[in-house]
This record gives C-alpha cells, sequence and structure tokens, in this order.
C-alpha cells in the first residue's frame, strides 16, 4: 500500500484528490493539510511514501515545506509539485530543493495515479522540455562552469544527456548498448559528482552549468 499526504490550501483540490487515489486498491491517503508547516507536521507524524505538495501556500509554501520535509524526515518521502501553471517559477524552486517531480493540476485522473505508483517506486516525473524551459529562465549561474563537470567520465556525460532526456536506466542501456548495472553505476556517479539527490536534480544542475544548453527536447519519460 501506498500511503500519501495530500498538501493543498484549497479544500475542493483535496476533495477531488483524495477521491481519485482512493478509488485505487494500492494507494491510501493517510493525511491532509491546508498550508506548508500544516505539511510538514502531517509529514511527520503519518510517514508517507508521497506527498503532492502545492507550491503556493500561506503561512510556508511548498518550496520550504519541502526542504524542511527532506532535512528532517529519514527516509524521506518523495515529493511531487502540484502546480496550475508548468513555467511557475516556484515548481522550478521546488525541483532545485529536492522534489521528485511535478504534476499539472488539470492532469486526468490516469496520469495523478500513474505518477504518484511512479515515484513511489523511486523514478522521477522528468518532463524534459518542461524542465528545460525552466531551468533556462530560472537558473542563476554564474558563467564559470563548476568543477564537477571537469570531473565527469565520457560515459557518465553520456548519460547525463540521456537522463535529461527522459530515459530510463533500462532505455539508457539500450541507447548505450551496455549492461544495466553499468548505467546504474554511471548513474550513480553522475549523482555524487553534481551532488544531486536525484534525477531531476542533476539534470537541473546540468543546465544551470550550461553543460545541457545544446541538448534537444525530448519526449515525457518517466
Amino acid at each position: 500500500m501506498i500511503r500519501i499526504v495530500l498538501a493543498d490550501d484549497e479544500r475542493m483540490v483535496r476533495t477531488a484528490l483524495r477521491a481519485i487515489l482512493s478509488a485505487e486498491p494500492d494507494l491510501e491517503v493517510v493525511g491532509e493539510a491546508a498550508t506548508g508547516a500544516e505539511a510538514v507536521s502531517v509529514v511527520r507524524e503519518r510517514q508517507p511514501d508521497v506527498v503532492l505538495m502545492d507550491v503556493r501556500m500561506p503561512e510556508t509554501d511548498g518550496i520550504r515545506a519541502t526542504e524542511q520535509i527532506l532535512a528532517r524526515q529519514d527516509p524521506p518521502p518523495r515529493i511531487v509539485v502540484v502546480t496550475t501553471f508548468e513555467n511557475d517559477s516556484y515548481v522550478y524552486e521546488a525541483l532545485r530543493a529536492g522534489a521528485a517531480g511535478f504534476l499539472l493540476k488539470r492532469a486526468d485522473a490516469d496520469s495523478l495515479v500513474q505518477a504518484v505508483r511512479l515515484v513511489a517506486g523511486s523514478d522521477t516525473l522528468l518532463f524534459p522540455s518542461a524542465v528545460r524551459a525552466l531551468a533556462l529562465e530560472h537558473a542563476r549561474g554564474s558563467g564559470t562552469p563548476p568543477a564537477w563537470v571537469t570531473r565527469l567520465t565520457g560515459r557518465e556525460r553520456d548519460v547525463l544527456r540521456l537522463m535529461a532526456a527522459g530515459l530510463t536506466n533500462a532505455e539508457i542501456a539500450g541507447e548505450l548498448a551496455v549492461g544495466a548495472a553499468t548505467v546504474k553505476s554511471h548513474v550513480a556517479g553522475v549523482l555524487a559528482k553534481t551532488g544531486a539527490r536525484d534525477r531531476v536534480q542533476a539534470v537541473i544542475a546540468a543546465y544551470e552549468a550550461g553543460f545541457l544548453k545544446d541538448t534537444p527536447e525530448g519526449p515525457w519519460r518517466s
């Protein structure tokens, strides 16, 4: 059973999300919050696997709530930002803070359910074109590439570019004609050298460093 906490200041949104998720046999909504501060408290008490987090909430917004939850919970839940606009600067800051991805509020029920299952299984919700647009618009790079860029091996560079295109480990293995274990090792190396928590943060770090500025946008993949 995947345990979920809903954090949104609009009761009607929380009610709709609960109705959709509770209809699934493997999903259970274990708590709700109307503010970011309340979300931190509810997550600490309920210990969910996944948090659906609105970014614009009173008292403490979803960005600060995400930071606090990830810093205090061990192991931390997977946090998905739920937003109205994909180009919202709040979304970008939430991804930088460690959110596993984002989902638009207009997404249909099937997409919502799939998103929860994906992140609960440690996958990420990576929309390559949207993440690229957000990074290029909001990145605050100094113009000087960070040291980790030069520490990447050639194969790690290939893997990072394919991660940015949204490919899974299995798809990267097929693209590079290597084994899945080899790809997993390269991904771990990329995360370690970029200092990223997960694939989303690694891709954002790569865009901010200018490493991916010429990478073409890819289709959505999990």
